[in-house]
């Protein structure tokens, strides 16, 4: 009899062990309440963008960050970026996802993309901003976004962030995006070999500063192309969302003159449930080993402690809230 129960304690045991070896770090639990801040073992994935962009390149050294530093082993993916992330993020596809705070404050209110339906999603961080960057050919006679009807203009990947902002833009200019331009509805990749033999006018692209195929268009192309000042259109822009503000991109950044622009902070998002004390140990390493990150890219230099936090409307995961104390 003894043995008996005996065996069924070891049984119970190795279930209750088992729970945790899910790929998906949640507990029953996250609700942080001084929990540990130590990483469990397990596997998270991470929702990026389009290979030419900032967050591509940031994600992937959060993914080696996370492995390097902690018991869970991550890795990233290449995504059409913001809508896409947050709807795979909640579907349990993606664990963690780059979204731009715009795209992220629909999601928690049910706006635009999300038709109503209000995603259970919270933040770990405020990271670096996107610049708004409107770059078109010196020879298509755009001077402005309005002057953008009827040209062939890049609105980014489908169900990204950049496809949002390129939406809102051309309707705060009075412009339709299905109606009022060829909108060619392009990853970065594409965009940027668009430019480069002339089948697109000009693109509207959201992204950390330098996005790496941008410098690659305005280093190729020099001359003809130019940066658009969009700022004239924050007003209307700030009727849609109180996230936009303004920010100049400089004259170094990619070699052409400095031009002011419009830009939006970024977020790091995981679902409700996501484990406490992984949200702890993965918001804690950001900042702890903020300098290792920055060498994968610049733009990780904006990421900011004292505004970590400022993620409103999206609510900060209480695990990240005791990393950021």
């Amino acid at each position: 009899m003894l043995r008996k129960y005996a065996i069924g304690a070891i049984a119970l045991a190795l279930v209750v062990s088992g729970c945790g070896g899910k790929r998906t770090p949640t507990t029953p639990d996250a609700s942080g309440g001084g929990a540990s801040c130590e990483a469990s073992d397990g596997r998270i994935t991470i929702a990026t963008g389009n290979s030419g962009g900032v967050y591509f390149v940031v994600g992937g050294g959060l993914a080696k960050l996370i492995s390097d530093n902690s018991k869970l082993k991550a890795s990233s993916a290449e995504t059409g970026a913001s809508v896409q992330n947050i709807q795979q993020l909640v579907s349990g596809t993606y664990d963690i996802a780059f979204s731009l705070a715009d795209t992220a404050a629909d999601a928690v209110n049910g706006a635009g993309a999300f038709n109503g339906k209000k995603e259970k999603i919270a933040a770990l961080s405020r990271i670096y901003p996107n610049y708004t960057q409107v770059l078109v050919r010196a020879d298509s006679g755009i001077n402005s976004v309005a002057d953008m009807k009827g040209k062939r203009i890049s609105t980014g990947s489908p169900k990204s962030g950049t496809e949002v902002i390129a939406g809102r833009l051309l309707k705060s200019a009075g412009l339709n995006i299905d109606s009022d331009v060829a909108a060619q509805r392009l990853d970065l990749t594409k965009t940027a070999d668009g430019m480069k033999d002339g089948s697109i006018d000009g693109l509207i692209w959201s992204g950390g500063l330098p996005t790496p195929q941008i410098t690659d268009i305005t280093t190729s192309l020099k001359d003809k192309v130019k940066f658009i000042d969009i700022t004239p259109l924050l007003p209307e822009m700030k009727k849609i969302s109180p996230v936009y503000d303004t920010a100049p991109i400089p004259a170094a950044t990619y070699g052409v003159a400095e031009v002011s622009t419009i830009v939006v902070p970024n977020l790091l998002l995981v679902r409700e449930d996501f484990a406490a004390n992984n949200a702890c140990a993965v918001t804690k390493l950001i900042f702890d080993k903020k300098t290792d990150l920055e060498k994968v890219h610049p733009a990780v230099k904006d990421i900011d402690k004292a505004k970590a936090s400022a993620t409103d409307p999206v609510p900060l995961h209480p695990g990240a809230k005791q990393a950021l104390g």
